[in-house]
């Protein structure tokens, strides 16, 4: 009688944590946007550790921002790294940023300008934007108005108000044959996004 009681526990034991506890993306999510801090952390970091992408960018969030654990540059490059290994966008442009700005790294244009790339290939508007005043302000890349301008439409005509304002303001000082230059750029760039790999680089 007791064999068949502790087999019985232990099967229970078993399969109880995966039932019960088994971490929950979705909810952890939703208590990120709702400000419940302690319950994103206890939801995502289980599935983060496992390799879960969209855990790892909301870890990487909380420590690049202090909700709900002591700010922590560090541990915001960790798991915003993996992320990004892993191809995702807003993790890698966020990267860009912290590198942009020395947050946990040695301030750096360069690789800053590298992972706006890496983001800007999936066409995440943020990115693209990125790159434009990188062209415009030669930061981490020679400084390119034409670049700039094609970049500020790339990111325009995915719906980035700010970067329509750069582009327009740049344009009224730009030839017609530096203009055009840029929009076909732009508008060749954004016909190979769908369905392929694209290279974001200067304007040839």
């Amino acid at each position: 009688m007791r064999t068949i009681t502790r087999s019985t526990l232990v099967v229970v034991f078993l399969l109880f944590p995966v039932a019960v506890f088994a971490a929950d993306l979705q909810k952890g999510l939703a208590a990120f946007n709702a400000g419940d801090y302690a319950t994103a952390m206890a939801e995502c970091q289980p599935l983060a550790d496992e390799g879960n992408v969209e855990a790892m960018f909301c870890v990487g969030r909380m420590y690049a921002n202090g909700f709900g654990v002591d700010m922590n540059d560090e541990l915001a490059l960790k798991w915003y790294g993996l992320a990004a290994a892993a191809g995702h966008a807003e993790s890698q442009y966020n990267l860009g940023v912290m590198h942009a700005n020395g947050w946990g790294v040695e301030m750096n244009d360069v690789p800053a300008v590298g992972y706006y790339k890496l983001a800007a290939e999936q066409g995440y508007p943020p990115a693209l934007t990125a790159l434009g005043f990188s062209y415009k302000h030669g930061a981490g890349v020679e400084k390119d108005l034409v670049a700039a301008v094609m970049w500020f439409d790339i990111a325009a005509q995915r719906g980035d108000l700010t970067a329509a304002s750069e582009r327009d303001d740049l344009a009224d000082s730009m030839t017609d044959s530096e203009l055009q230059q840029a929009q076909q750029a732009a508008l060749k760039w954004l016909s190979g996004l769908d369905g392929k790999t694209m290279h974001a680089d200067r304007v040839e």
